[in-house]
């Protein structure tokens, strides 16, 4: 069964990779995988109840990230909708390519940490198809974000759904990641940031951005209660869940309620043809329902993986060949790129408990920066990267030439940057 389960795995994945050589758009191939995987752990078992229990159980987790992905997107396209990435868009005056892409890079690294790597990244690209018309610019600025995104992402315990993990696990603590993290997350997007500026030159001709017109049903008034109360919505989302231990998911809905009664107030008096195209009904129907799909086919294929032992099995034979805590962590960091970091970060909570790894141990740490960057190094890899890929349509083999290699070695950067900070700085 686990060569099977293995082989079936791969092969969904070649088929993804392929895509559009193939022609089968990747959420079918996803969706397909999935459901082979479960069909083929469920056949090869003989307690059919206990593999039913399981899939609700990962579904129950899946569902949360689906739902927060839709809310999240909603907002987006709602905030898009009333022009509301005008506001900070026409003020980005900036056209060299390579002090724009520092900027924007920036710009995602700390708004991932407060938002999360995954709504960031859905805000930022959002942002770019105003600010870059011209797509194979717009195509390296996505990449470069998903590199910042997960950057970002890592050091915060609410802006990377594996270090959020470890940190409800009891793991690590609030203060103690942000101050180990931060210097390597940071060295991690730095290192690409200044390799890209090497050969990334030019201008960007912005004067469409400036010329962009507000419908003239839609006052500025209307345009910033929109634009500020999304953004607001988005940004309280990790205080909802601080306070009430609710998943993300809860706080993105309840605020997605909020910004719909918004809207119905704010347009209630307008003809219907006029306030169709400013609803939530309306952004309910343009979001991409097929990354959805996508995501949830790749979520639920890994978690047969996880279900099944093969991802914990590796994780022991791991840990029992190679032995060295640096190269398994490292090792597993690149491993999130392929099999996606929450199951890994699950498995190794399962693997070593507190007794044996306190919480804030460098292990705990050294896992979280790992498992929230490694995931840079391939397109489907992590959230953010799955979110880019469905919006921008991004090439799996497109950004494996051109910005795999930039993550690694940003990524490997921040590694060294963690290993030497540890044993200078004496932490932990």
């Amino acid at each position: 069964m686990t060569g099977l389960l293995i082989v079936i795995f791969i092969i969904g994945y070649t088929f993804i990779a392929f895509e559009h050589a193939i022609k089968i758009n990747k959420a079918a191939t996803a969706l397909i995988t999935g459901v082979l995987c479960w069909t083929i752990y469920i056949l090869f078992s003989t307690d059919t109840h206990l593999i039913n229990e399981q899939l609700t159980e990962h579904l129950g987790e899946l569902s949360g990230i689906l739902f927060f992905l839709m809310g999240a997107m909603t907002i987006v396209e709602l905030i898009d909708a009333h022009s509301g990435f005008d506001i900070i868009t026409t003020r980005i005056k900036q056209t060299d390519k390579r002090k724009l892409l520092w900027v924007i890079s920036f710009i995602t690294f700390f708004l991932s940490a407060v938002l999360d790597n995954l709504t960031t990244t859905i805000v930022i690209v959002s942002l770019l198809r105003k600010l870059v018309h011209k797509q194979e610019d717009r195509l390296f600025f996505t990449g470069i974000v998903v590199i910042a995104a997960n950057a970002g992402g890592a050091w915060s315990p609410i802006g990377d759904v594996s270090t959020t993990m470890l940190w409800i696990g009891g793991q690590v603590t609030t203060l103690n990641i942000i101050l180990k993290l931060f210097l390597p997350s940071l060295i991690c997007l730095i290192v690409p940031l200044l390799v890209s500026s090497v050969k990334f030159k030019g201008t960007i001709n912005q004067s469409h951005v400036v010329k962009i017109e507000t419908d003239k049903n839609l006052s500025k008034r209307h345009q910033y209660i929109i634009f500020g109360s999304g953004v607001l919505i988005l940004i309280l989302v990790p205080v909802f869940k601080t306070i009430t231990h609710l998943p993300p998911f809860m706080g993105i809905l309840i605020g997605l309620g909020i910004l719909w009664v918004i809207t119905e107030v704010m347009h209630g008096a307008k003809e219907e043809k006029y306030k169709h195209t400013l609803s939530v009904a309306y952004a309910l129907r343009k979001i991409d329902t097929p990354s959805i799909l996508f995501f949830l086919g790749i979520l639920v294929s890994v978690a047969s993986l996880q279900s099944s032992g093969i991802l914990s099995g590796l994780a022991n034979w791991m840990t029992a060949t190679i032995g060295d805590i640096n190269v398994i962590v490292i090792s597993l960091g690149f491993l999130s790129a392929i099999v996606d970091n929450v199951p890994l970060v699950a498995a190794a909570q399962g693997m070593f408990d507190l007794s044996q790894y306190p919480t804030d141990h460098y292990f705990w740490e050294f896992l979280a920066y790992c498992t929230g960057t490694g995931g840079s190094a391939l397109i489907i890899g992590s959230a953010a990267g799955v979110a880019a890929m469905g919006m921008e349509n991004i090439h799996f083999f497109w950004y494996l030439k051109k910005i795999s290699w930039l993550a690694i070695i940003g990524y490997l950067a921040g590694a060294f940057t963690y290993i030497l900070q540890h044993h200078i700085c004496n932490f932990g």
